[in-house]
């Protein structure tokens, strides 16, 4: 069983644990920043960042793109996942060697072995913007975790629990923190506070969150 004590690193906060089987991986990605950013902007360039419609029509204020076999997307027909990129009719950008890593090995430390995510969602938040309560029910399979990678500006986590009505945890995210949820808090409703414009020195006045998913 995960303790929190895997990999400790003295310049970051300890690992924290927000459910049964899951973790905020404090600082676990800093290692792997420059290459992280290099494969995001190979990404954009293939498959632009854009601001999908919701099914009611509304523009999302999150920016987003994806890497992997599957990416997902919303339009007005619904939230799904595709193996084409909407936008340019290809093929979603392969997901590189080191996120594939990173993903696994932040999926280990939490207690999640074999972990082999066939899909991530690359969201940019500018100021302002959010991600309302929700649950990841898109996937097929659910016994796989969610891996959530945050870069730049620090954000609020919103972590509820099975039912939308239930109380939420808010928690801060950092630059390089991982968070990792699966099992029994799998679908637990999650979300992200407004932005605030807090620029960080290397990525300025946005967050870069990578979430990494099994998706069939």
């Amino acid at each position: 069983m995960f303790t929190g004590e895997l990999f400790p690193n003295p310049w970051v906060l300890p690992n924290e644990q927000l459910g049964p089987h899951a973790w905020v991986l404090r600082g676990c990605a800093l290692p792997h920043v420059a290459e992280i950013l290099v494969a995001v902007a190979a990404i954009e360039s293939a498959s632009p960042f854009r601001h999908m419609l919701t099914p009611g029509g509304h523009t999302m204020s999150v920016a987003l793109t994806n890497c992997g076999a599957l990416g997902w997307t919303s339009d007005r027909q619904g939230y799904r996942y595709s193996a084409t990129d909407p936008l340019t009719g290809q093929a979603w950008p392969a997901m590189p060697a080191a996120l594939l890593r990173l993903a696994r090995e932040a999926a280990a430390q939490a207690g999640f072995g074999q972990f082999t995510p066939d899909a991530c969602l690359i969201n940019r938040y500018a100021p302002g913007a959010r991600m309302s309560l929700h649950q990841d029910r898109n996937e097929q399979d659910f016994s796989a975790p969610i891996v959530s990678v945050s870069l730049g500006m620090p954000a609020t986590f919103l972590f509820g629990g099975r039912q939308r009505s239930d109380p939420v945890s808010k928690v801060t995210l950092v630059h390089g923190d991982v968070a990792v949820w699966g099992a029994g808090d799998r679908l637990r409703f999650h979300g992200v506070a407004p932005l605030k414009d807090k620029p960080h020195p290397l990525l300025g006045s946005q967050r870069i969150n990578l979430t990494f998913r099994k998706a069939a």
